[in-house]
C-alpha cells in the first residue's frame, strides 16, 4: 500500500472528523508543558526563589565585608583598637599589669562549650 493512499483514505478523514478534539488535546499538552516542563512556570518560580536567596546572601556578605573593612582600617590607624584586640583576643597586658580571670558561670552563653552551656563550641 502506498503512503499517499493511506493518508488520503484514512488519516485525513479521521483528522477532519476529530479536529476539535485534536486541537484541545494539543492545547492541553502545551499547557502542561508550559506549567510543569523543564523551563515551565514551576521551574521559573523555583529559580526566582533561588535568585532571591542568593541576593539576600550577597547583601549579607556585603554588609559583613563593610564591617570587616571598617575593623581593618581601625586596626591600621587606631592605637586604641589595636590595644583592645591585644587585650581581649590575645590576653596581653601592659608591663606591670596583672590579668585576673574569673571562672565563667556554667550556663553562660558567652562561654560556649562548657558543661551545661546551651551553645556548642565553635570550630
Amino acid at each position: 500500500m502506498d503512503w499517499a493512499i493511506i493518508l488520503r483514505d484514512k488519516i485525513l478523514p479521521f483528522a477532519r472528523k476529530h479536529l476539535r478534539e485534536l486541537i484541545v488535546v494539543a492545547f492541553c499538552l502545551l499547557v502542561v508543558h508550559d506549567v510543569f516542563g523543564e523551563h515551565g512556570l514551576i521551574a521559573m518560580r523555583r529559580t526566582q526563589k533561588e535568585a532571591q536567596q542568593i541576593r539576600r546572601e550577597i547583601q549579607r556578605l556585603d554588609e559583613e565585608n563593610r564591617a570587616l573593612q571598617v575593623r581593618a582600617k581601625a586596626l591600621k590607624n587606631d592605637p586604641r583598637a589595636i590595644e583592645r584586640v591585644a587585650r581581649e583576643e590575645l590576653n596581653l597586658a601592659k608591663p606591670g599589669e596583672l590579668i585576673f580571670k574569673l571562672p565563667q558561670a556554667p550556663n553562660d552563653p558567652a562561654n560556649p562549650g562548657q558543661p551545661g552551656s546551651p551553645n556548642p563550641p565553635k570550630n
